[in-house]
């Protein structure tokens, strides 16, 4: 063991002193006075002993740089596809009702068929990222999610169109694998900002679409706006075989020199040697979700995701249907029902304006994930949300219903982010790809659920389809707070502690 591991110096900041110092001693002139010290009071041994390293060690060393920004700009592209797609279900069902006089309940089930398929396709494309690797499993969702969303444009029928959205819900259930796959190449420091501004292209997806339908759905009508509404998710595909794999993964897996190629590839694109070091790493099981370490989190988990997402698309919902009905919520009356009406150029403006709450929450609760932790930025999340859509039970001018809806619909956007960078810090790397599509297969009950309570239940009571979301909301925020682990400037679990026994493959830099 070396002095500076003897006084406690870590292993990130040990390599950068060894590159330093290697730098100098690969040079003809004379180290200087600092390399000397150093080896004079036992640093060499640095060379002498490979130090234990995680990936995360050699990220930090490697940093944040243009290899980071490339992939961000790639794995970006692939969610805000993933937020077009879901945000078309609030323009798209309000449209079907009147050109093709569905009911209510037919209304809903576009909506719901798309989540039903979500909830289907997330843990499949889980298995296959954890099995296949995290680039294969996110690259075959995107294909799918290209190829059935064309299809879905020439739907002649209202059961083809459900047959269609529903297996577009399929692969765009895998699309929670991009922030899986994005954050095991961040270095601890950097992981929490970049998840949460990749977020960004999820609020500016939900903006382009309300942007697109303005413009497309009154000269060209909805089969062109699902048309159109690939696009990002086309130009994923196009350039997605820049991708690399994980490292994670391929150590994980045995992978060794393709690991280190990546990894290699990284510090050549970031300008940065690459470390030297032993990397150990191990592959976990299913069951270790709910180990006694972390059953618990599970749990709370499974709920804090389905809290979200029946929360999120509720408010998403909610805003079409309270805006089209412009009076009265209290009660539905024959006068100011919530009957067929095509959607106005007022109605998109207003879509729009509570749609660009995405960023503002996004940016604060980038602010509360660094400043008061994950915890309690999910749990202030819920709390806000829950104040905010409460006055929706008053008979409120349009006005007054756009800002409270624009509020709520901030905080539960920015809780939502919060709530995908949590869960892959939180697990180790075998079970992380798994973990995400569990609790996005959650995530994906309470889509299922929201639409008949935000587009059937709201036209029998207003203040009970409020107070529905309400309930849900403060529960959330409780189950937020009482999670048993905090995240916060943690680095990514390689292994189950309870896998260490058990023996680990290990690899060895070059």
């Amino acid at each position: 063991m070396t002095y500076f591991a003897k006084v406690g110096s870590s292993p990130a900041k040990l390599l950068s002193m060894s590159v330093f110092i290697r730098a100098y001693l690969s040079d003809v002139t004379p180290p200087p006075p600092l390399c000397r010290y150093c080896c004079l009071n036992g640093f060499a041994g640095v060379f002498a002993e490979p130090q234990t390293l995680t990936v995360d060690d050699v990220l930090e060393v490697i940093g944040f740089g243009k290899f980071q920004w490339k992939i961000s700009l790639l794995t970006g592209l692939s969610w805000l596809g993933d937020a077009m797609e879901v945000m078309l279900l609030s323009i798209l069902g309000p449209h079907l009702h009147c050109e093709w006089r569905l009911h209510s309940y037919e209304v809903a089930l576009i909506t719901s068929v798309v989540f039903v398929g979500m909830g289907i396709g997330s843990p499949i494309w889980g298995n296959v990222s954890d099995k296949y690797g995290r680039k294969i499993g996110l690259v075959m969702c995107m294909c799918w999610t290209l190829y059935y969303g064309l299809m879905s444009t020439f739907a002649p029928v209202y059961g083809w169109l459900l047959v269609l959205r529903g297996l577009v819900g399929v692969g765009v259930g895998g699309c929670p694998q991009a922030v899986t796959y994005y954050s095991e190449f961040l270095p601890v420091k950097a992981r929490g900002m970049c998840v949460m501004l990749i977020a960004v292209f999820w609020a500016g997806g939900a903006v382009f679409e309300v942007l697109l339908a303005l413009l497309v759905m009154p000269t060209l009508g909805w089969r062109w706006l699902l048309i159109l509404s690939t696009s990002p998710v086309a130009i994923f595909v196009c350039f997605c075989f820049w991708l690399p794999e994980s490292p994670r993964f391929d150590l994980l897996t045995g992978r060794r020199e393709k690991a280190m190629a990546t990894l290699a590839r990284i510090a050549k694109d970031n300008g940065k040697v690459l470390p030297q070091g032993k990397i150990s790493n191990d592959r976990g099981q299913i069951k270790d979700l709910f180990t006694p370490q972390y059953w618990r989190t599970t749990l709370l988990l499974w709920f804090i995701w389905f809290a979200n997402a029946f929360s999120y698309y509720g408010i998403v919902l909610l805003t079409t249907e309270m805006l089209q009905a412009e009076d009265s919520w209290a009660k539905i009356e024959p006068s100011c029902s919530l009957e067929c009406k095509y959607l106005t150029s007022a109605d998109y403006k207003d879509l729009l304006w509570t749609t660009l709450a995405e960023f503002p929450g996004i940016f604060v609760i980038l602010l509360a994930v660094e400043c008061i932790g994950r915890k309690k930025s999910m749990g202030l999340s819920f709390f806000m949300f829950s104040l905010f859509t409460l006055p929706l039970c008053a008979c409120i001018g349009r006005t007054a219903l756009t800002v409270f809806i624009f509020i709520a619909r901030a905080f539960i956007s920015g809780g939502y982010q919060a709530v995908f960078l949590y869960t892959p810090e939180v697990y180790p790397t075998e079970n992380r790809a798994l973990a995400m599509g569990a609790a996005s297969m959650m995530a994906r009950v309470g889509a299922v659920i929201t639409p008949f309570v935000a587009q059937v239940l709201l036209r029998s009571s207003v203040p009970v389809t409020v107070l529905v979301y309400c309930c849900c909301a403060v529960l959330a925020g409780i189950a937020s707070l009482i999670l048993p682990i905090e995240t916060l400037g943690r680095a990514l679990q390689e292994s189950h502690p309870g896998q260490e026994a058990r023996g680990q493959t290990s690899s060895t830099t070059s």
